[in-house]
């Protein structure tokens, strides 16, 4: 199973709704309609389509759960950390919480996904400038984890097919 957890208003629940309904890159441009979403308070199971007749199940737990997160860290295949890089004042707390969820040896071998998600939007930082402030290099060269960082917008669906990619990958390869 796969997780995803962030801070509140990162739009996780947007993106699973969009993922959810990704059949094909051909498809990118149906996703302008955005489906209705209110924030997670408990968690949400969805199965998201990564290939041919395949599908993962990926588990939303919402940002306000965050004291708990650690409950859902076991028998994990991956694990999706979403930020949103247009809320500045938010890049602190979500460094705090990501670091948190690293240090837990639920997670030790877990290949983890970094999405920088509202990458649209006019206030957005630079992923550059969200590399910079939660040190990234610094905690590379300080774990075990395999990070990978993506740009991307669950409003326009910009990264969607990157994101899909990995969790596809990430899934078979356990």
């Amino acid at each position: 199973m796969c997780l995803i957890i962030g801070p509140n208003w990162s739009w996780k629940t947007l993106l699973l709704k969009k993922t959810q309904n990704f059949h094909s890159v051909k498809e990118i441009d149906k996703l302008g309609e955005i489906p209705s979403t209110i924030p997670t308070v408990g968690t949400n199971l969805v199965n998201v389509p990564t290939g041919k007749k395949q599908e993962t199940v990926i588990r939303e737990v919402g940002g306000c759960m965050c004291p708990i997160w650690n409950s859902y860290l076991k028998d994990l295949t991956a694990l999706i950390f979403v930020i949103d890089i247009s809320n500045t004042l938010q890049i602190a707390a979500s460094c705090i919480q990501f670091l948190t969820v690293l240090n837990n040896t639920a997670v030790q071998n877990t290949p983890i996904l970094l999405l920088l998600n509202k990458s649209d939007q006019p206030l957005a930082l630079s992923r550059f400038e969200v590399e910079s402030l939660m040190r990234i290099d610094d905690i590379r060269q300080n774990t075990k984890h395999q990070i990978t960082i993506l740009e991307i917008s669950a409003f326009n669906g910009k990264g969607l097919t990157e994101v899909i990619d990995w969790v596809h990958q990430a899934s078979t390869k356990s």
